[in-house]
């Protein structure tokens, strides 16, 4: 069976709003790669990502280190399909190694009825959503403040939201809305509270929110381990589009 390739427009089009809606705290650019900073909180926003390289990635590699390097982080390379072909190789060959393969998928959104009246939807981070997605997520206390800041910086139209089961809040989840789309993050259930449907009602939550908001469609990242969140996506309607990964040092 012939795998096509990634619509590249597509591609950046996913890359630029997921970029938007899951912001670094600082970033710079660098031979069309955006260098994200975050205080070490989620490779997603301390790592290289490539936008629309401009130079050799041979080139780019020692600039990015010699960055991170002045910010006490490691140097970390989220290669998507907007990547040089040669980034892996290059990156292989100097003592890095990929980890975390990851889907990114997408759903057109069809007419959906009432949002489920125990999903609470806010349009700022509460301080009772915070503490409660820490504890469902088990974020340390040390990370909690990075991750408040950068929900702080999202600059897009946003959606948090609380899933309640016999008067406890067991899901949460958020929803960030730009230019006729809906990207879902942070999915999480309390671990006393999985397999009872309440991912998939948060979910539907969020989305019907997002088609207020002007969306026509809806994309996510999912970890490839996640067979169970993959499954219930899928379930839902979403596709996979691309995949992407990171490359660390060991």
């Amino acid at each position: 069976m012939t795998i096509s390739p990634p619509d590249l427009d597509l591609v950046r089009s996913l890359e630029e709003r997921a970029l938007n809606a899951w912001p670094a705290l600082k970033t710079a650019l660098c031979g069309g790669w955006q260098l994200r900073l975050a205080d070490g909180y989620t490779k997603r926003s301390n790592s290289a990502n490539p936008l629309r390289p401009s130079v050799a990635f041979a080139e780019t590699l020692p600039l990015a280190e010699n960055f991170y390097a002045r910010h006490n982080l490691p140097a970390i390379f989220r290669i998507t399909p907007l990547a040089p072909a040669d980034a892996g190789q290059t990156l292989e060959n100097a003592g890095y190694h990929m980890i975390d393969p990851t889907q990114v998928m997408t759903v057109a959104l069809a007419a959906s009825g009432r949002p489920a009246h125990d999903v609470l939807i806010e349009a700022t981070a509460s301080p009772a959503w915070g503490t409660g997605f820490a504890q469902a997520n088990g974020l340390s206390a040390a990370v909690q403040p990075a991750h408040e800041r950068i929900l702080a910086a999202i600059a897009m139209p946003t959606a948090f939201a609380t899933l309640t089961l016999q008067g406890q809040a067991v899901a949460y989840g958020l929803a960030v809305a730009e230019d006729g789309m809906v990207g879902l993050f942070d999915i999480v259930v309390a671990p006393a509270a999985r397999r009872s449907g309440a991912a998939s009602r948060l979910v539907a939550a969020l989305l019907h929110w997002g088609q207020a908001q002007g969306a026509s469609s809806a994309y996510l990242q999912v970890h490839d381990s996640n067979q169970a969140a993959i499954a219930l996506y899928r379930k839902l309607g979403f596709t996979p589009q691309y995949q992407y990964h990171y490359w660390i040092r060991p």
